[in-house]
């Protein structure tokens, strides 16, 4: 994917991935037409990035930290899944978390920040996956703007797609800095929680309950 910076593709969603990864000379193109915009924002904004010594690189390391870091997830390929065979059947409900959640709010571009926790139900002829690849899952799909609705539901429908659990649960508890930093300017403690079932989770009220009661342990053990 080469193309010159004055010369972007038509950008798609931004809570989508590009349709290939960037390759190298892309990456580095993109970021240095990202910084020349920062610079026109701060001429607009009349902060002077030309000889203040404390923004005199700003423009740069906004434009790299949005391409590598904050939106890396649109421009990598998801991280590859390691499957192990499930030799003692096991078809019990597994829950992993809390799992960092660092992303950026789609509509103020502002951090949202947080915890997942993932409940799987894995078939007892089926794989079983390393238990780092949800971390590595949650965090790509949380570095790209995002709304939380939709992120919780992205996370969820891949993990399903790759391994085809019979049942999966995706829950987000975030803070929304587009909330505590401006508007009601809310306290840091006011989040956002979301749950998202497939399968035997999504029509299981029973395994539902046990989900929620082995995040409410976790969040307690984590207090503690």
């Amino acid at each position: 994917m080469n193309f010159h910076p004055r010369e972007m593709p038509p950008p798609c969603l931004s809570n989508e991935a590009l349709s290939e990864p960037l390759d190298e000379a892309a990456r580095t193109a993109m970021i240095a037409a990202a910084a020349r915009k920062v610079e026109e924002l701060f001429d607009i904004l009349r902060v002077d990035h030309r000889n203040d010594h404390n923004t005199r690189e700003t423009p740069m390391r906004v434009a790299r930290m949005f391409v590598e870091e904050i939106l890396e997830g649109r421009y990598t390929a998801p991280p590859r899944i390691t499957e192990f065979d499930n030799v003692q059947a096991y078809d019990q409900l597994i829950v992993t978390g809390p799992i960092e959640v660092r992303s950026m709010c789609a509509h103020h571009l502002m951090p949202i920040y947080g915890q997942a926790y993932i409940g799987i139900l894995p078939a007892a002829d089926g794989k079983i996956i390393g238990l780092s690849k949800y971390d590595r899952i949650v965090e790509h799909f949380a570095s790209r703007l995002q709304i939380q609705e939709e992120m919780v539901k992205q996370i969820g429908q891949y993990i399903v797609d790759m391994t085809a659990p019979r049942g999966l649960a995706v829950r987000i508890s975030a803070v929304h800095m587009c909330k505590t930093h401006r508007g009601v300017r809310a306290s840091r403690r006011s989040r956002m929680v979301n749950t998202y079932y497939w399968g035997n989770l999504a029509t299981d009220a029973d395994l539902k309950r046990e989900f929620i009661h082995e995040c409410a342990i976790l969040d307690r053990e984590q207090a503690d």
